[in-house]
């Protein structure tokens, strides 16, 4: 069984809105169209520092997916990684998905120059956790939400 992580192609879409909406679902999110097309050219645009990656087992269609950006670190005085989203369909884990996924964001990282990647998660996400927990290490900050209104 091969495992392959990609870049998203056109003909990528509808695999990539599959994994999307499951996981907007897991954290009961609604996902309309237009955000849908909104990520989806924010993949495809050259000048947005924000990144798409696919994984497969051997031809098969996509079983999971990756979203990560560059965050400007003030601290740090350099650019960091931020990871959006990661998702790998239910029926498809426990086979080696995920940890191809991290060594991937581990490569474009190290090419990108940037010392650290950070990510958040639902305190009740325990499987991902578990992952997390043995990929990286886990920071004292607790983060906070302060939503707008319009």
């Amino acid at each position: 069984m091969a495992i392959t992580v990609f870049e998203p192609a056109d003909t990528d879409r509808d695999n990539w809105a599959r994994l999307y909406r499951a996981y907007a679902e897991f954290y009961q999110l609604p996902m309309a169209d237009d955000t849908l097309d909104t990520v989806w050219q924010w993949i495809h645009d050259d000048t947005m520092p924000f990144w798409c990656r696919l994984v497969r087992l051997d031809n098969q269609p996509a079983i999971g997916l990756m979203h990560f950006r560059a965050m400007p670190s003030p601290l740090r005085g350099c650019q960091v990684g931020f990871l959006d989203d990661l998702f790998v369909d239910p029926s498809a884990r426990g086979n080696g998905a995920v940890d191809a996924l991290f060594d991937e964001l581990t490569r474009e990282s190290s090419a990108r120059g940037w010392p650290a990647v950070r990510w958040i998660t639902a305190d009740d996400n325990y499987r991902a956790r578990a992952v997390y927990d043995r990929r990286a290490r886990k920071t004292a900050w607790n983060t906070y939400q302060l939503d707008i209104e319009g």
